[in-house]
């Protein structure tokens, strides 16, 4: 049985790996999917460990949506690869930690570890972070989306992407989610 994102001609469509934090924007995944998949992308989920706790009712369902398994741990040397390639990945939400560790190189978890070893492929990449005004203000945090954009990455972050809101404003529903797919649009080979 294949989920709604699946077509009879897969080598036709594009691939849009969609990678998410555990901040509030990723409990609307779904919906984001079936964006994508209406503007013509074969969409595979990976998840944060966290997020895909926060997810676990929906997993199967998000599976079935896709067509894929939905990833949020590495797979074991001996298995193959259960995604097609990638033609651009969307780094969202990406959170505080996502984002240092993703430029600091800690590949700790599944989507940076893909993320951080992208680069090197020289896959698409596209990030838009979700962090409050709070978590901004640490050096770090403009030091890692600095270093991501030295590296080629789309980081949608300031005025035209993500805008900080003050601790306990966040607004999942306002995460601007068009952009980001926009962006891997015109990211993709």
């Amino acid at each position: 049985m294949h989920g709604a994102g699946w077509t009879a001609d897969m080598t036709t469509r594009r691939v849009l790996y969609l990678l998410g934090s555990a901040a509030p924007p990723v409990l609307n995944v779904a919906t984001v999917i079936r964006q994508a998949q209406a503007a013509g992308w074969d969409v595979c989920l990976g998840l944060t460990p966290t997020a895909a706790r926060w997810l676990d009712d929906e997993l199967p369902a998000l599976a079935d949506l896709t067509g894929h398994p939905v990833r949020s741990q590495y797979k074991m040397p001996k298995d193959p690869d259960v995604w097609p390639p990638a033609d651009v990945a969307v780094v969202a939400p990406a959170t505080f930690n996502t984002i240092n560790h993703w430029a600091l190189g800690l590949t700790g978890n599944f989507i940076v570890g893909f993320a951080a070893e992208a680069i090197g492929k020289g896959i698409a990449l596209v990030t838009m972070p979700c962090v409050n005004a709070a978590y901004a203000q640490h050096p770090q945090f403009d030091r890692s989306v600095e270093t991501l954009r030295a590296l080629g990455v789309r980081v949608l972050y300031g005025p035209g992407g993500f805008v900080p809101n003050e601790p306990g404003q966040g607004r999942s529903d306002s995460y601007p989610w068009h952009l980001a797919l926009a962006a891997a649009d015109r990211e993709a080979p």
